[in-house]
């Protein structure tokens, strides 16, 4: 396709992006949606029968005197219960202070400084994927600092951005560790999936093994595209070497001081979390049972992330005198729920999205009759899994919040799944493969017009068209092999994460 075919069709996506509203303003709408299409469903008496229970299952009107009752009065419970909301709150608050504290910015810093120059581009793509365990802290931090130090290299800037990019937002939601994504995405799947099992429940650790390997095929593949499409196509670096020279300073011995305390203080809640979990009447273990898949460490593993993060933040802020009292530590806590103002705005009016969803039955309906449908085409395991992720994939370029989008499409497709046999965790990870790999070229990805921003720092003619063009062969690229990746844990039959299989209902 010409290039110019190219920039129109993406000019087009741009423009009917910005005509969508607010994730918010689309959860009240969508919210509107449900009670009028649960009235109209109500007047055509639609039912199916509930393969599970065999019992006929109707939809409920809320555009009724009952249901007015129910929106009032299950409001606040509608939000205060959603399982997403807690489970991030906490886990942001340990996180918040490992950031506020500096000890991820050394660490990232030490991480990518300290890499030999042929190295450069694999560490640069695996701090990157290994960054977005805290946030927005790659966009933020390791996106300029990968510019810097390829400026100083002598190579483009501009592909120091690509991949570091590539790595923060093309390999979103793979890690080697549990970060905030993962109780989100679970509780939102878990919400959906009982739409079908009221009894069931979705690990945060459900995707665990298969994110964890992932990280490895994301970062090799984007070292390939840097390597091979991305650094050739911008040439040599003709500018100046001074700003990464300068900017490319080693760590204080503060920061030095911080992460060696912060190494022992990771090392000692490690070996606290083993104690309790290797032995088979290990305390972390279900007391009666001796499970560790069913047991107080898996369930309660948002606590984990907490703690770890204020063990191992606050043992870097003492020793490197960036929290010199607990007013510090409650600080940092503090800033970083400042940051999450939107995302609870944004939680309400969701909640009140899936509820409704949740009572009309439209979703197990929809569900039921869906999987109906692909019974009857035919199209199921690998070809109906890659066929989700270039959905969800497509999708991305329109609706740019993972939050935002997996909340719209999980009452629809994990039912939908469930009742054709797939677990709801095998949905959940073809959903994060194909949410990730075109966020780099979304023009609806909240920090898109920020890699615009520091691409300019360096081709002041930089613009969307730029950064698109750069990043398209990532996506294409991820797409393949991630996509070839899940399809390959499919046919062997590998459990996803910790007692989460591919089938359901769940074989012993």
């Amino acid at each position: 396709m010409p290039a110019t075919r190219v920039l129109r069709l993406l000019g087009a996506v741009e423009r009917a992006g910005n005509l969508l509203p607010h994730p918010a303003s689309l959860f009240v709408i969508l919210a509107l949606l449900v009670v009028g299409m649960s009235a109209v469903g109500a007047s055509l008496d639609l039912q199916v029968v509930h393969p599970g229970t065999k019992e006929t299952v109707r939809a409920v009107s809320l555009l009724s005197v009952e249901g007015l009752h129910r929106i009032v009065t299950s409001m606040v419970t509608n939000f205060t219960s959603f399982a997403p909301l807690g489970t991030v709150l906490v886990a942001m608050l340990g996180i918040a202070v490992a950031e506020g504290s500096g000890l991820i910015a050394a660490a990232l810093k030490l991480l990518v400084l300290a890499s030999p120059r042929r190295l450069l581009t694999t560490v640069i793509v695996f701090s990157g994927v290994m960054s977005n365990m805290a946030s927005e802290i790659g966009y933020v931090l390791l996106v300029p600092l990968a510019a810097i130090v390829f400026a100083g290299a002598g190579r483009h800037p501009l592909a120091g951005i690509a991949a570091a990019f590539a790595g923060v937002s093309g390999g979103y939601s793979a890690n080697l560790l549990l970060g905030t994504v993962d109780p989100l995405l679970a509780g939102l799947t878990e919400e959906a999936a009982r739409i079908v099992d009221p009894s069931i429940h979705v690990n945060p650790s459900a995707n665990y093994y298969f994110m964890a390997a992932s990280t490895f095929v994301v970062t090799l593949a984007g070292v390939w595209v840097t390597e091979r499409i991305v650094v050739p196509r911008l040439g040599a670096w003709s500018g100046e070497r001074s700003e990464g020279e300068a900017l490319n300073t080693p760590l204080t011995r503060a920061q030095r001081r911080g992460l060696a305390w912060a190494a022992v203080a990771a090392a000692a809640f490690a070996a606290v979390l083993l104690w309790g979990t290797v032995p088979a009447d290990g305390f972390l273990r279900d007391a009666k049972t001796g499970s560790l898949l069913r047991s107080p460490f898996m369930s309660g593993i948002v606590a984990f992330i907490f703690l770890g993060g204020l063990a191992v933040g606050g043992a870097y802020g003492i020793a490197a005198g960036t929290l010199r009292r607990d007013a510090d530590v409650v600080k940092a806590m503090t800033k970083q729920m400042e940051t999450l103002g939107s995302y609870l705005v944004l939680v309400f009016f969701a909640a009140q999205f899936v509820a409704f969803f949740n009572w009309t039955n439209l979703g197990l309906i929809l569900a039921v009759r869906g999987a109906e449908a692909l019974q009857s085409s035919g199209l199921g395991g690998i070809p109906l899994i890659v066929g989700f992720v270039a959905l969800t994939s497509s999708v991305n370029l329109l609706i740019g919040s993972a939050s935002a989008k997996w909340a719209i499409m999980a009452p629809v497709f994990v039912p939908m799944f469930m009742l054709l046999g797939y677990s709801p965790e095998l949905t959940q990870a073809a959903y994060r493969v194909g949410d990730s790999v075109s966020n780099v070229i979304s023009p609806t990805m909240s920090y898109f017009a920020l890699i615009v921003a520091f691409a300019q720092r360096y081709d002041p003619k930089a613009g969307m068209g730029t950064i698109v063009a750069t990043m398209l062969p990532y996506t294409v690229v991820f797409l393949i092999v991630w996509g070839a990746l899940l399809a390959g844990w499919y046919a062997l039959g590998l459990p996803l994460g910790p007692g989460a299989g591919l089938v359901y209902p769940a074989q012993p």
